[in-house]
């Protein structure tokens, strides 16, 4: 993968009134083909620094984002006024989610832009948690790094 540009995602998540925010920057890649838009680039996580998982946005339309985990069955369908279920691997399991997608915005282009979602997620349709999500691209100046 290459990482031309400089990702940052912040994400919050809000439950039972209380809201708690993480932001990380990392590199990745943007590219268009087929007419959608993918944005990828890898996690870490905090108990395994050195393993990284790949993760993939594909931005289908000006309604549809699908996250996607390669290689695990997690797959997050984030449409526009729509509820969807969706597999979640927590890592000790797979978890059957619904997800709500209240807001979806977009302005990405080869220079680079932002994508934020809000949605909800239920189990068995009781609210779990309200979920924002925005990621900032900008396209790396590699000659001056």
């Amino acid at each position: 993968m290459r990482e031309d540009y400089e990702i940052t995602i912040i994400g919050r998540q809000t439950i039972d009134a209380q809201t708690d925010e993480i932001q990380v920057d990392t590199l990745g890649d943007y590219t268009e083909r087929g007419g959608a838009k993918y944005i990828s680039y890898t996690e870490y996580a905090d108990e395994a620094p050195y393993n990284g998982q790949l993760k993939v946005l594909k931005i289908e339309n000006e309604d549809t984002v699908t996250m996607l985990t390669p290689g695990t069955p997690t797959r997050l369908v984030l449409e526009k006024g729509k509820r969807h279920k969706c597999l979640y691997d927590t890592g000790a399991g797979v978890l059957s989610l619904g997800v709500y997608t209240q807001t979806l915005k977009h302005d990405l282009s080869a220079a680079g832009g932002e994508l934020c979602i809000r949605y909800t997620l239920d189990i068995d349709t009781q609210l779990s948690s309200s979920n924002e999500i925005c990621v900032r691209l900008r396209k790396r100046d590699l000659f001056n790094k």
